[in-house]
């Protein structure tokens, strides 16, 4: 159900994640850290949409993984053995990681938000606090960076729910999209669930591309400059999220014929901008 005896970064390497491509630019034990705890990350999430197993196990196997994280003994597990030492290395709280196992865990069971504040709480969990753990891995001086990575989280998760409506609706039957935000813009859940999008689907999707637009300028204003150099993974996180969050509009939201993604082409070229822009700026 997890992934077993992998190695973080054989998980890393399997995921081909967006992140995983950022991780580059860091120094290597940072790297190694984020490394371990994108792992962390990738199990958790993967143990919650196992597809094999009863809900039953898939909850004692996340209570197992948050009991290990709140003791801070290394279990024997190649990710949790480096996970559980990294608050304490980096100063921020196990409650953090705890917190992004009870995110994860609720996709065990729920499948519709109501409210647009009920999804909050639940991008919270799963994207912001993996934010503020991730600055405090890279390295921040300025309380106000936090306020930076809680934004990002948003911005980057608003932008996986729109790039992933198609396939979360196809392969769980999970609809993110708040609903009380789908019956103000008229949109039936069959359209989604039967991918027959209407011109009201493409005006619900604008109001949510306006949202996640809005958590990134918010990010890159809450950003301080002295922080700004220790940021630069994070900074190709917003890059190549940005990008495709604008490729989505332009395209006008193909989402149930495929899954929006930057070329590696492109992904190189954003990695190379912001590292010769990180050095000339020190």
């Amino acid at each position: 159900m997890t992934s077993g005896t992998l190695s973080p970064e054989q998980i890393t390497r399997r995921a081909k994640s967006n992140l995983a491509f950022a991780l580059a630019c860091l120094p290597k034990e940072r790297r190694r850290d984020m490394i371990a705890f994108y792992a962390f990350c990738r199990v958790v999430d993967d143990i919650a949409d196992a597809t094999d197993v009863g809900e039953d196990e898939k909850e004692r196997e996340l209570t197992r993984w948050k009991q290990c994280v709140e003791e801070g003994k290394p279990p024997g597990h190649p990710v949790l053995d480096e996970v559980v030492l990294l608050p304490a290395k980096y100063g921020f709280p196990r409650a953090w990681l705890v917190e992004i196992i009870d995110g994860v865990a609720s996709d065990i069971t729920k499948t519709r938000y109501q409210t647009f504040e009920e999804l909050l709480a639940y991008c919270y969990k799963v994207a912001s606090v993996v934010g503020l753990v991730s600055i405090e891995i890279f390295g921040h001086t300025n309380p106000a960076t936090r306020d930076y990575a809680i934004n990002l989280g948003y911005a980057l998760q608003f932008t996986n729910i729109i790039r992933d409506v198609g396939q979360d609706a196809r392969d769980t039957g999970r609809i993110y999209l708040p609903q009380s935000e789908l019956k103000k813009f008229g949109v039936l859940e069959s359209e989604i669930l039967d991918a027959r999008p209407s011109e009201r689907f493409i005006k619900l999707m604008d109001f949510q591309y306006r949202r996640a637009r809005d958590h990134y300028d918010a990010a890159q204003k809450a950003l301080p400059p002295e922080d700004r150099k220790n940021m630069v993974a994070s900074e190709i996180m917003a890059a190549i999220y940005s990008r495709i969050l604008e490729k989505l509009r332009n395209e006008r939201y193909p989402v149930f014929q495929k899954r929006c993604r930057l070329s590696n082409i492109h992904k190189v070229w954003i990695l190379g901008s912001h590292l010769l822009k990180a050095r000339f700026s020190r």
